[in-house]
């Protein structure tokens, strides 16, 4: 497939999973996981783990940052500029309408009833999107710790997520001891 090919199909299909995925981020990361390592095998189970780690570290919204890795990944910057055009740009459009029409059904009830059928749903997309990174994610006693003293930091101590993660981080590297040369 020549790169205008490539990211013609990027560009449609991270637009079709930002059009139809509700719930934000972490909500299409099955449906990501799905079309690009599953279907189109554009990447592996491995570099969707990776990336999806990166993308949580990285400033910026979760799937913008994944949209931009994926792209990149698959057609270089042209490959990343459309991935991140794509998912962006059902959301701008549907914020837009939404935002002009808040005032006039946001008393209505069938919309609020409707918000609470969503955020339920939103909520099991969610933890499917927590078993889509645990399948990527090593099993090492090592990882199993590092996972559970982060939710303990995270959930119990109200830690920042962004210092557990570098931590993380640091823990992983100095584990790993790659400056011995027994991994590389």
């Amino acid at each position: 497939m020549q790169n205008k090919d490539k990211c013609i199909a990027i560009f449609k299909t991270f637009m079709k999973i930002g059009a139809f995925t509700f719930g934000g981020g972490y909500a299409m990361l099955p449906m990501i996981e799905r079309s690009m390592v599953q279907q189109k095998k554009w990447i592996t189970e491995e570099e969707m783990t990776d990336m999806v780690a990166i993308s949580e570290a990285t400033p910026g919204p979760i799937m913008v940052n994944l949209a931009t890795f994926v792209g990149s990944k698959i057609a270089g910057v042209p490959g990343a500029i459309m991935a991140t055009l794509g998912v962006i740009v059902p959301s701008f459009c549907a914020i837009t309408i939404i935002a002009m029409c808040m005032r006039q059904i946001s008393d209505m009830m069938f919309v609020k009833y409707a918000f609470v059928g969503i955020r339920a749903a939103v909520l099991v997309l969610v933890v499917k999107a927590i078993g889509v990174v645990y399948r990527g994610c090593n099993k090492s006693v090592f990882a199993y710790i590092i996972m559970g003293l982060a939710l303990l930091l995270v959930a119990f101590f109200n830690a920042n997520a962004i210092m557990v993660l570098i931590i993380a981080a640091i823990l992983g590297i100095v584990y790993s001891k790659p400056w011995k040369g027994e991994d590389k």
